[in-house]
């Protein structure tokens, strides 16, 4: 299995983000590809190798995801061949209230899917569109779900409990908390780097256009910011996070909105892009925010609910030990890490602000007790190292 190409898929919300790994006890990159702007004029595809190399870019027509899919597995087996791809790994947001495990696609795995889509529109159906059309082109290649909710899955029973009738617990509804394939890699780069930290209190802040915290100890999930949907929890580009529930409520009423209306409302309306009235684009609004007060806000209301959550889960494991920031806005925005950090020295946490300006890989101070980190993720291959994991043992 030495030549084998383990392929990795990763669908955005108008994006596929992919790459080809060798087959092996770990994983070796070969290329990664992206192709953006799906559905958008200026729609494209472009190869960077594994030394960073820009080595093929292209224009491509691809009005949805299933087209641009179409034309990614064709390009595959032109440049790989078939009958040299092991398996294909697809990050899968959500999986519901039954799929918790990284496994092999099968007809039962897609109907669960199909079932569970009205709890994730934001992102099911265009994975869901993504294994089906991979899977009818690359017909016989093993596909493997990745689920971001694998990660979370045991966590304690408080933390995973919500407080509503017992009933809905009985039939699964919990806090499954997301973004698991980027805390599983983030975790496994601090037991390299440091494990004697990785066995500590730790938090993981994977904060980018969706944002999530998560609070491990001794190496085991204790809680996390999202809960039942990616919607909840911290502040992000076009979702809320954490809302009063009589607001929405109110909101249904007052505007005569549909289940469809606030789904849309919650998913694409709210967050950084609500408050600015302008972009949920972090970037945008450090750039606007000395000319604009609304923009200004944004960023401190970010920064302000990321402050009081790490708060909240030092609490839930009687203190911390590291903070790991990760994620587009975690790993290049030195404006935000020292907007969140601000006002926690009362947990033994300081900053040093030249070493967060240059996003060195240790940016508290020698006098911190808490250690801080820059550690950017890689779900990629934590998706390929799944897919080989689970492909070797079938």
């Amino acid at each position: 299995m030495s030549s084998a190409k383990i392929i990795t898929i990763n669908g955005g919300s108008s994006s596929i983000k992919f790459a080809a790994f060798c087959a092996g006890s770990e994983p070796k990159r070969e290329f990664t590809g992206l192709i953006e702007r799906i559905g958008t004029p200026g729609t494209s595809f472009s190869i960077t190798d594994s030394s960073g190399k820009q080595t093929e870019k292209r224009d491509l027509q691809a009005a949805d995801h299933k087209a641009a899919a179409e034309h990614l597995a064709d390009w595959l087996v032109q440049r790989i061949g078939q009958t040299s791809i092991a398996g294909i790994g697809h990050r899968v947001v959500h999986g519901g209230v039954h799929l918790v495990d990284h496994q092999i696609v099968t007809d039962e795995l897609m109907a669960e899917l199909k079932r569970t889509q009205p709890l994730d529109l934001a992102h099911l159906p265009r994975e869901i569109a993504l294994i089906e059309t991979i899977g009818r082109r690359m017909n016989g290649v093993p596909q493997v779900a990745c689920f971001d909710t694998a990660f979370h899955r045991d966590m304690p029973t408080v933390a995973k409990m919500l407080p509503i009738p017992r009933s809905y617990y009985d039939a699964g509804v919990r806090k499954l908390g997301f973004h698991g394939l980027s805390y599983s890699y983030l975790m496994s780069e601090l037991q390299r780097l440091a494990p004697r930290e990785a066995e500590g209190r730790v938090i993981l802040a994977h904060l980018g256009s969706g944002a999530s915290m998560a609070a491990v100890r001794n190496g085991k999930p204790m809680d996390t910011t999202m809960a039942f949907t990616p919607t909840a929890g911290l502040v992000m580009g076009t979702r809320p996070g954490d809302l009063d529930p009589g607001l929405l409520v109110y909101l249904m009423r007052a505007e005569k909105l549909s289940p469809e209306k606030m789904d849309e409302f919650i998913s694409d309306r709210c967050g950084l892009l609500g408050v600015s009235a302008t972009s949920s684009d972090m970037r945008d609004l450090i750039t606007k925010r000395d000319a604009d007060s609304r923009a200004a806000e944004a960023v401190d209301l970010f920064c302000y609910q990321a402050r009081k959550w790490i708060g909240a889960l030092a609490a839930a494991m009687s203190g911390v030990d590291a903070l790991i920031f990760s994620g587009g806005i975690g790993e290049r925005s030195p404006e935000v890490r020292a907007g969140i950090c601000d006002g926690l020295e009362f947990l033994g946490l300081n900053l040093d602000l030249r070493a967060n300006s240059n996003a060195t890989p240790i940016i508290s101070s020698p006098n911190s007790r808490i250690k801080v980190r820059v550690i950017p993720t890689d779900e990629e291959i934590m998706i390929a190292r799944i897919v080989g994991r689970i492909i070797n043992s079938h």
